[in-house]
């Protein structure tokens, strides 16, 4: 959703470079053709570590019992001439808002490392119970308050995506608690898909990322992917978010031959549009705002 208090930064006018250097600008349309697909096939996979590796509070039966979250990200452009202490207000004030509000489950936020196809600056990763609380978190009076005072004063605007997915049913994989979440790097890729795409390509691509998570799960400390939620206004179809424990972690993924090949084989023939977005975790907002 493109929050109103910016419509001069419209997505659907420019060009939008693909994740390794191709510009294509066609409008986004038909992106509901495989969420049926990647919404039961996603859900196999979620937190690489606690099916591969160390439990990360997840049952240690082989049957884990799984919980349907929400997933929303917000994106944010934030002014050239912020300075240090009115960047630590708004990111202080947007992760706290976890302790202001019932439903959310988990905050997640950072400066994005590296220039991005659509110049966002700040990224923010929550994590809700269902689709029902987004909703009434971006009508609450908090929200707006922190948005008005904290967010607008400082940034070219705000756009979210939202996407369906599950987790352990267990608090630490849940909530994202625990050792393994306090630093590390937040991955995102947001991906829409060209019309003229044969459903079998875009399956096959979608099962390509799934089994290269699956390679490099005792690197990764959670993985979480679906499709998006009101995708005509987002215009990105399907995302993925991925939590390594340190930058070292996700450079060894991103940058693997594995994932550039994947592209260049998979991705690159069938998609639209794609976002890349990885940002470094760092404990902020310990006193409430």
């Amino acid at each position: 959703m493109l929050m109103p208090f910016l419509a001069q930064t419209s997505q659907t006018t420019r060009p939008v470079a693909s994740c390794f250097g191709l510009n294509r600008c066609h409008p986004a349309r038909n992106f509901g053709r495989y969420c049926r697909w990647w919404g039961a096939r996603s859900k196999a996979i979620h937190s690489p570590r606690s099916i591969f590796g160390p439990t990360n509070g997840a049952p240690s039966s082989d049957i884990v019992k799984k919980r349907k979250i929400v997933e929303h990200i917000i994106l944010l452009r934030a002014k050239p001439n912020i300075s240090d202490a009115e960047e630590k207000d708004m990111l202080d004030y947007l992760y706290t808002s976890q302790y202001q509000m019932r439903g959310i489950l988990t905050v997640s936020l950072g400066r994005i490392e590296g220039p991005n196809s659509e110049s966002f600056t700040h990224a923010v990763f929550m994590r809700f119970q269902q689709k029902e609380d987004i909703a009434k978190f971006q009508s609450s009076s908090y929200y707006s308050k922190v948005l008005d005072e904290h967010v607008k004063p400082v940034s070219y605007g705000l756009v979210s995506v939202d996407f369906e997915s599950e987790v352990e049913d267990d608090i630490i994989p849940l909530f994202r608690r625990g050792e393994d979440f306090n630093y590390g790097v937040e991955f995102m890729l947001l991906i829409s898909f060209l019309e003229t795409a044969s459903r079998e390509s875009v399956e096959d691509a979608l099962a390509h990322l799934q089994k290269l998570i699956i390679h490099y799960s005792s690197f990764i400390v959670q993985a979480t992917s679906g499709c998006c939620l009101d995708h005509m206004d987002s215009l990105y179809s399907h995302a993925s978010v991925i939590r390594f424990p340190s930058i070292d972690d996700f450079k060894l993924f991103k940058e693997s031959t594995e994932y550039k090949d994947m592209w260049t084989s998979k991705f690159h023939p069938v998609t639209e549009r794609c976002l890349e977005l990885h940002f470094v975790v760092d404990p902020v907002g310990n006193q409430l705002m």
